[in-house]
């Protein structure tokens, strides 16, 4: 089939600016499985919203877990950029219309403080390179109908990415065990989704070591300040309309988020 990078990209940006997903975008516009065609779709929109002034303030990692890598017929996670208006500060509410079809999953957040310029990463760069780590609640997203994602679609889509939160008390590296950093996320103080830091590739220091990687083959590497969402560290939840959430990490602490009844319009 003929790959067309350009109409995929216009269906997920009518689809963001209408509000109404579109139909998936494998077997159509990107062939099974192709997902190098998948990232030249993202590279598009990345450029699009740099040209439009928006700034790139990191990366999120997805499909860091087994049991979703064996459902997406995988073996690697993905990525997907983080720009500076996804971001959301703690507990601040979140217009229900400002997303399409919102799910909710609790991460640990890297934030840098050096570059990691070289594809050969090893995990000494990786603790030398961390600033801190924080509590994060990714509001994911898909552009897609009814979430009927394969690799092709979601990663087309910037990686499912939405909107994130991070939480406000620092930790380092050193305070913290992260393969043993027991989760769980709460909906209005009952848990709906629990895990821990292994389930993110074994330990969330795999995650950003892949990441880092990838992104320095590229040409593309992660710089200091940039903010990594590690992976989910237990099942993403649908959010309900007037939800609030909060994820609570040992050893980091907790984050919060909220949204409408009803849109802002």
């Amino acid at each position: 089939m003929t790959v067309d990078i350009e109409a995929a990209n216009r269906e997920l940006a009518v689809a963001r600016q209408e509000g109404k997903p579109c139909p998936p975008l494998r077997g159509r516009l990107l062939p099974e499985g192709d997902v190098e065609a998948a990232y030249q779709v993202q590279q598009v929109y990345t450029r699009q919203r740099l040209g439009k002034g928006h700034r790139r303030v990191g990366a999120k990692i997805g499909l860091t877990s087994r049991p979703v890598q064996e459902s997406f017929g995988v073996f690697q996670p993905d990525f997907g950029v983080l720009f500076d208006d996804m971001a959301v500060g703690d507990g601040v509410e979140v217009p229900i219309d400002r997303l399409l079809q919102p799910r909710v999953e609790a991460e640990i957040a890297f934030v840098l403080g050096a570059d990691l310029p070289d594809e050969r990463v090893t995990t000494v760069d990786l603790i030398r390179a961390v600033d801190h780590v924080l509590p994060a609640i990714e509001i994911v997203d898909s552009r897609i109908a009814d979430w009927d994602i394969s690799i092709v679609d979601t990663v087309a889509d910037n990686a499912s990415s939405g909107l994130f939160v991070l939480g406000t008390a620092p930790r380092r590296l050193a305070d913290v065990d992260l393969r043993l950093c027991g989760m769980v996320l709460e909906h209005a103080g009952e848990p709906v989704s629990v895990g821990a830091g292994a389930a993110c590739l074994g330990n969330p220091l795999h995650a950003l070591q892949w990441l880092a990687a990838t992104m320095a083959r590229a040409g593309d590497p992660l710089k200091a300040g940039d903010v990594v969402l590690s992976g989910a560290l237990g099942p993403m939840v649908p959010v309900t309309p007037g939800g609030a959430y909060e994820a609570r990490i040992s050893g980091l602490g907790s984050v919060r988020t909220c949204f409408s009844r009803e849109g802002s319009s």
